[in-house]
């Protein structure tokens, strides 16, 4: 089995390759070459290519897409055409003008794109029986993932709200990832707002608050924490009867705890021909709600 790396543009491909590599011949592209001398220092036997086209011409019977939020409708086009399961890392858009790019592509359905809490073993354990919307007063999603590294000029592409959508995107679409996994895709936004509270040197927020309504009526929260000494993300379901919450927190093996290696291995089921288990409905879902945010908390 050949797998594709396109681009490195996020953390998160180092991630997906080390759990890749036991699977898989990794092949990889990225135009930054201090990256790719990283990503080739950790994956020695991976093949490196000087395109996009040249990746894909080495025929891969999946891709891993990460590269900055402006041009992955383009690349995202350009793997559809091949036709194999693809894997969108988060978001796969931050502006309006980017979803509705994506709009018109023919996305498949062997397409995921997703945070990986979805598939972190604390969720997935939780929500074995599906959430009945009739018992549900309201939800709230806290997220704690701290920013700082932004305000010292990592990565500013992510934390320019016009390109990668800031704090409100990047790390709000844990919280709405998971509000939807619960309740379905049938929400929009109610009113957002953000504020730097201690890293001045942002471009975007370090914290920042959602509000969102579901066709059903369920109201829902989330709470965006840039600011933290941890990382943790709760998921708070409000009944009558009572509260109940779930924890997602990396544990000793964070690859396991927050749902990495449950994302790969999706992902390695959709390149065996299964579909994607996030339906894109539900994606496109998900980042209306982020732009739409990204829009008000101007």
């Amino acid at each position: 089995m050949r797998i594709a790396l396109a681009g490195l543009a996020t953390s998160h491909p180092f991630t997906d390759a080390r759990t890749l590599a036991r699977h898989a011949e990794l092949v990889v592209w990225e135009p930054d070459p201090e990256r790719l001398r990283r990503f080739t220092e950790e994956q020695p036997a991976a093949t490196v290519k000087g395109s996009l086209d040249e990746l894909l011409a080495a025929e891969p019977d999946g891709v891993v897409l990460t590269v900055p939020n402006p041009r992955v409708p383009r690349a995202l086009e350009a793997v559809l055409e091949t036709g194999v399961a693809c894997f969108v890392n988060k978001p796969a858009a931050a502006t309006r003008a980017q979803l509705d790019a994506l709009d018109r592509l023919d996305v498949h359905d062997r397409v995921l794109s997703s945070s990986v809490l979805r598939f972190a073993p604390a969720f997935t354990a939780a929500t074995v029986a599906p959430v009945e919307p009739a018992e549900v007063l309201a939800v709230r999603a806290t997220v704690r993932h701290d920013v700082g590294l932004w305000a010292t000029g990592y990565n500013p592409w992510q934390d320019t709200p016009d390109e990668g959508g800031g704090t409100m995107v990047t790390m709000g679409i844990h919280g709405v990832e998971l509000l939807v996994a619960l309740l379905g895709p049938d929400v929009r936004l109610a009113g957002a707002a953000g504020a730097v509270r201690h890293y001045t040197g942002l471009r975007s927020e370090d914290t920042g608050v959602m509000a969102l309504r579901w066709g059903s009526g369920i109201t829902g929260t989330v709470e965006i924490l840039g600011v933290s000494d941890g990382e943790s993300y709760t998921v708070t379901l409000h009944r009558r009867d009572g509260t109940e919450s779930i924890v997602i927190e990396s544990g000793e093996d964070p690859v396991k705890g927050l749902g990495y290696e449950g994302t790969i291995e999706a992902f390695l089921a959709m390149v065996a021909g299964a579909p994607s288990p996030v339906p894109w409905k539900e994606t496109r879902a998900v980042l209306d709600v982020l732009v739409s945010a990204r829009e008000a908390a101007r």
